[in-house]
């Protein structure tokens, strides 16, 4: 496995609160600058991984709200009936 593939495969592993908290460090150093382009690319590179887990994460939470918003409307308008 390539050190990229691995990389991924560890971001996927981790929870929203882990992503996101990396994902504001790694921000963090990139604004204060110092970093050779090399680091700043790696750093830019490992955001934009973590960025796609948390947006997997908010997408996953949306998609579960909505199927249980849909699912108390249909349980509402089955109460109707009677």
């Amino acid at each position: 496995m390539s050190g990229r593939t691995e990389q991924a495969a560890v971001a996927e592993a981790l929870g929203y609160e882990q992503a996101r908290d990396e994902l504001i460090e790694v921000v963090r150093r990139l604004e204060a600058g110092g970093t050779t382009l090399e680091e700043s690319l790696a750093l830019w590179e490992r955001g934009e991984e973590l960025a796609k887990v948390c947006r997997r994460w908010l997408d996953g939470a949306r998609a579960r709200l909505d199927a249980a918003l849909a699912e108390e409307e249909r349980g509402e308008g089955a109460g109707d009936d009677e």
